[in-house]
């Protein structure tokens, strides 16, 4: 019998989830393009995306939020006087068992018991120094000798979980043999540091430490150097906690110190392991301190936990911010954001570094040869179709804006598009073909064993009633397009038309011009990403002079002229070609700008302004040059500009569709 391969499962271990659907990046994409139409560059835009996120998704600025909020949770829940508190209870418990033997022991002698009650009596306040000076008193209660036992056991367990995290736990009802292991840990490990500080230390020492001291290393390090950073990390916090006590509490904690399991040498070992990592690891924050303000003790052990979690903190606040060289969302350690702030948190971070990869390694974002991210084209014609949706233009050729039909003449105008319910068109049979043999090859079939087509795959040629048409639009760019929020909608309404004409008058040609002091003919990538200047001027006869330049070079067309503007003229081009700006408008700047746009109506063109905001006197000149060349104005308000100019445009195209 064949055997099969066996498999094997096991619990999902975590990372990006192999189910989860492809990154979305339609919504990214246009808030992207909104910031960069408003004036950002696409890495910016990018980083504010990812910085404020989205209704769904979870943003860099809520996230950081989220970890400077535990930080001063930390700071303000906790103080560090936890081990002192619990050493005073221990003590009180002794004292206090100590008295009770000697007023029932009736066999003591009186002058024993009066010296021993005024021993007691006579401690000193300081914890330490009362540790202290028991140190040698001959107990009568075992309760008490075993409340003060308690003491040196607490100490020696805080201290060891200072540097071990779970020691103090671990080493809870300890004997003497395992305090003995502890210390023959302890010296390994500092020999093992003294022989790596030399260069003498090899791979096989490490598995050798390890097989014999493992268990007192949960994290389960691979080498001598992640064994050395899981330590200084720790000693580095405990070192920090030190430094965040008061002086009264750091000398008193000094002191019990060396009452630790009875005997200094634990300290001596500790101290010796912390000048070896500190030598190893002198990057690490050896000095710094907190201002803890809360009265919820911490033992030294888990104070030290805490100073380590305001690392991490820190640690993560800063990956969040980007605001370092090359920093990239991949930088963010999703492991100690899970552990700081749950896995919510973690599975946001790791969508928008997953997001940011995406966008980066996509066709929507490209790198120019400066190393700036700009929209691509397939990302602006995404934005265009979306853009063009929002006027109100239905591309699948419901209602009646849609101007490409048999028409009276029927005339090809050489492009084809998906036939739609109702369309009436020609099939263009190369094209419904090569879909044919496109799909059935993309399902893993074989087209030479015969075609069946689906409706999908059928294309119809594109037909109008009218000539093909040269089109210009002139977008004022002075500074008061800016100012008064017209410089986005400005755009959105030329990304809207190039997308207009681009994919379904194919036969047309497009040119934008743009307007300021001078005028540009300008490609569409560069006016989205163009930047408001402060540039007084609006040269619309510099504007009208190159629309005419275009309208010339396709004589066989029919011109049309789309105007948006938001000021009178106020400035013309010199027979020097220098921009001559005055305001109020002189009358040879008007001279000139009625005179090219006498030359444009001799062409025969279709012209239409867009006359923004309610300046008197552009409203007196735009009706003045539009009765006079027979043309029209609409006065939309920005957010409708885009609407207003694709259905002008669809007018001229169609005369028979409704006026805006």
């Amino acid at each position: 019998m064949r055997r099969g391969k066996a498999s094997r499962y096991g619990r999902y271990a975590g990372g990006p989830d192999p189910l989860a659907p492809p990154i979305d990046m339609t919504e990214a994409l246009e808030e992207i393009a909104e910031d960069v139409m408003a004036g950002y560059s696409p890495e910016r835009a990018m980083r504010e995306y990812l910085r404020r996120g989205s209704r769904d998704m979870t943003g860099l600025d809520e996230l950081s939020r989220r970890v400077q909020q535990r930080r001063r949770n930390l700071l303000q829940r906790h103080s560090l006087d936890g081990t002192l508190d619990q050493v005073r209870e221990l003590l009180d418990e002794a004292v206090l068992e100590e008295r009770k033997q000697l007023a029932r022991d009736i066999t003591m002698d009186d002058l024993d018991r009066d010296f021993r009650e005024m021993q007691l009596m006579n401690l000193p306040e300081a914890p330490a120094a009362a540790v202290t000076e028991l140190s040698d008193y001959d107990w009568q209660s075992s309760t008490a000798r075993e409340k003060y036992e308690q003491i040196k056991d607490l100490l020696g367990r805080e201290m060891l979980d200072q540097r071990f995290q779970g020691m103090k736990q671990a080493l809870e009802g300890a004997t003497e043999e395992d305090r003995a292991a502890i210390s023959q840990m302890l010296n390994d490990l500092n020999d093992l540091l003294d022989k790596h500080a030399r260069g003498e230390d090899t791979q096989q020492d490490f598995d050798e430490f390890m097989a014999k001291h493992g268990h007192h290393f949960p994290e389960n390090p691979q080498n001598i150097d992640e064994l050395i950073d899981t330590l200084a990390q720790r000693a580095a916090a405990a070192q920090r906690m030190l430094a965040s006590m008061t002086p009264e509490q750091r000398a008193e904690l000094m002191e019990l110190s060396m009452q630790a399991f009875g005997s200094p040498e634990l300290m001596e070992q500790l101290n010796r392991l912390d000048t070896n990592l500190q030598s190893l690891r002198p990057g690490e924050d050896w000095t710094g301190s907190e201002q803890f303000e809360g009265d919820q003790g911490l033992g030294l052990g888990d104070g030290t936990g805490v100073l380590q979690d305001l690392a991490e903190l820190d640690a993560l606040s800063e990956q969040l911010s980007q605001s370092y060289a090359g920093s990239t969302l991949s930088d963010v350690d999703i492991d100690k954001l899970s552990r700081q702030l749950g896995d919510d948190a973690a599975v946001s971070a790791r969508t928008l570094a997953e997001l940011e990869k995406a966008l980066k390694e996509s066709d929507m974002l490209r790198r120019s040869s400066d190393g700036d991210l700009r929209l691509s084209p397939q990302a602006i014609r995404r934005l265009g179709k979306t853009l063009l949706q929002d006027t109100g233009y239905l591309s699948d050729r419901q209602g009646q804006r849609d101007t490409r039909n048999a028409g009276a003449a029927g005339e090809l105008t050489g492009s084809s598009r998906a036939w739609h319910f109702g369309d009436t068109e020609p099939w263009n049979v190369t094209r419904t073909i090569t879909n044919a043999i496109t799909r059935i090859t993309s399902e893993g079939g074989d087209p030479r064993t015969g075609l069946q087509l689906e409706v999908g795959d059928v294309e119809i040629q594109e037909t109008e009633a009218r000539t093909q048409a040269a089109v210009v639009l002139l977008v004022d760019t002075s500074f008061s397009m800016a100012a008064e929020g017209r410089w986005v909608p400005m755009k959105r309404t030329a990304l809207a038309l190039h997308q207009l004409i681009s994919t379904r008058f194919r036969g047309d040609e497009l040119e934008l011009i743009n307007f300021g002091r001078y005028a540009s003919q300008v490609q569409l990538d560069e006016l989205t990403a163009m930047a408001p200047a402060y540039e007084q001027g609006t040269n619309l006869h510099h504007a009208l002079m190159l629309a005419t330049r275009f309208f010339r070079r396709h004589p066989t067309m029919r011109p049309v002229l789309l105007v948006v503007t938001d000021g009178e003229p106020t400035a013309h081009l010199t027979s020097h070609g220098e921009a001559h700006f005055w305001y109020p408008p002189r009358p040879e700047t008007l001279e000139l700008t009625v005179t090219e746009l006498d030359r444009i109506q001799r062409l025969n063109a279709a012209i239409t302004f867009f006359r923004l905001g309610d300046d008197p006197g552009l409203k007196r000149f735009l009706e003045a040059m539009a009765s006079r060349v027979d043309g029209k104005v609409v006065a939309p308000n920005a957010q409708d500009l885009g609407a207003a100019v694709v259905n002008e445009f669809l007018h001229v195209r169609n005369p028979r569709l409704p006026d805006w």
